[in-house]
């Protein structure tokens, strides 16, 4: 193994000056020895150290005659381990419990291939107070590599219970979803599966999967096939909202209803649609999805971003240009999201929803966030407080994924790390970094396979960034 394939292991990019002197290959070798999350082993550090250690002792903090410093970055570190995998997906689930102990992820003992409907995750928790240990707490035969099983702590208000976590199953012929709490094994299963769930651990509200599942899969799950497949937009199928104390569902928003509301981008022709990616505000008051559809003559899914009230009234066409991405609440009314818009294409921007009073469906007041620094779709988030988005990128050239902090006041953009992403992570079975927030807003989890063994969750340390 090369230094060149050294640093492509650990996930380190930072550039050293340039020169053929045993010095820098020293530098380099060091700083590799350093990262928390490279497996350099003592023979290849000797290796690359070599002849160079005279040199390196008359330059004190790694200085170099350019006297240009390694990038500074947080300190980092793996939370799980092989020989299985672990992830926790989405980037806008609770993945840590509210005194930021106990962190939530899935095991897998296979990559690299779709869930088929007999594969089986178990479900567990690491104790960051415990060295570390993975506790296993269920199984789940309804996920997906992308989103996982919704698999996320159930909020807890003043009065809820603590402790509670919630994810989708399947039980013979439907999808379920299984309420536990973690610490009386205490255990209850309600007949219907969830996706986002209100501020107040009360509602949940979900689209359907079988229809996702046939519209993209990767994104819903194996196992149930959709029963309205030959329908561009059924109108028994669509969002539902759970009653999370009783277990009842209804269907409050039809996708034949939104398929015929204002007007499709680009009219397309002989379009089947679907819902996904539904979240609700910080209030409850209200939640997000995305109308997506595909058809004729459309090299990919066009999308509308779309609110409404808990109940599925008072629907807003938030942004109506077709191209909505990643997206995540501000507060109540405001709304961050990767979109297409005239005023300065492809970028972040801040929607406020329903603004337009003439047409209340609609929301026109927007502005771009971070211009010229946030340039690169990503999963997006805002620490507590709102000082700070916590963001990451696809693979750039050298299929390194970027995640960073971006300070809304200063402008100023603070990276956390570069996570190489192996080629045969592509597809449905790609690993995003996906990073997500613990409530202190003081730490950090990615999944990543940049340390070699395969996905696993990293905890970044970001309390001096963000203190």
């Amino acid at each position: 193994m090369n230094l060149k394939s050294l640093a492509k292991k650990s996930g380190h990019t930072q550039k050293y000056p340039k020169s053929n002197s045993s010095l820098s290959s020293g530098l380099k070798a060091i700083e590799l020895f350093r990262m928390d999350n490279n497996k350099l082993t003592r023979r290849e550090f000797l290796q690359y150290t070599a002849g160079s250690m005279v040199a390196m002792t008359v330059l004190p903090g790694y200085e170099t005659e350019a006297n240009s410093k390694p990038e500074e970055l947080p300190p980092i570190r793996a939370i799980t381990k092989g020989p299985k995998f672990h992830w926790f997906s989405y980037y806008d689930k609770l993945q840590f419990d509210p005194s930021c102990r106990y962190v939530l992820g899935m095991e897998i003992d296979f990559e690299h291939r779709g869930p088929k409907p007999d594969d089986v995750i178990s479900i567990g928790m690491v104790d960051l107070k415990d060295d570390d240990r993975w506790k296993e707490l269920g199984q789940s035969r309804s996920w997906c590599w992308q989103q996982g099983c919704m698999l996320q702590w159930l909020p807890a208000p003043a009065g809820n219970k603590q402790g509670q976590i919630i994810w989708n199953d399947r039980q013979d012929d439907r999808f379920v979803c299984h309420i536990l709490n973690v610490f009386t094994g205490k255990k209850r299963t309600l007949p219907h599966p969830i996706y986002t769930i209100s501020p107040d651990g009360r509602t949940a509200v979900a689209p359907d999967f079988r229809r996702i599942q046939d519209m993209r899969p990767g994104y819903g799950y194996a196992g149930l096939s959709d029963p309205y497949t030959d329908e561009p937009a059924p109108k028994d199928s669509g969002i539902f909202c759970i009653d999370l104390k009783t277990g009842k569902q209804d269907l409050i928003i039809s996708i034949a209803d939104i398929a015929k509301f204002g007007q499709i981008p680009g009219n397309p022709k002989e379009p089947k649609h679907y819902f996904n990616h539904l979240l609700f505000n910080t209030d409850g008051s209200r939640f997000i999805f995305l109308h997506r559809w595909r058809a004729k003559g459309l090299r990919s899914f066009g999308t509308r971003m779309l609110t409404a009230k808990t109940d599925g009234s008072d629907i807003h066409i938030v942004d109506s240009y077709g191209q909505t991405s990643h997206f995540i609440w501000r507060d109540p009314r405001h709304i961050l999201a990767w979109a297409w818009h005239p005023s300065h294409g492809s970028a972040f921007y801040l929607y406020e929803d329903g603004t337009d009073k003439a047409r209340p469906e609609r929301s026109r007041r927007v502005e771009v966030v971070g211009k010229d620094v946030m340039t690169k779709n990503g999963h997006c988030t805002y620490l507590p407080g709102n000082k700070w988005i916590l963001n990451d990128t696809y693979p750039d050239k050298e299929r390194k994924q970027n995640v960073y902090l971006y300070n809304t006041a200063t402008g100023r953009k603070v990276p956390l790390g570069h996570f190489y992403l192996p080629p045969q992570y592509t597809g449905e079975w790609r690993c995003d970094t996906h990073p997500r927030f613990s409530p202190d807003g003081r730490s950090v989890v990615i999944d990543s396979p940049h340390a070699g063994n395969g996905r696993q969750m990293h905890l970044i340390d970001i309390s001096t960034i963000v203190s």
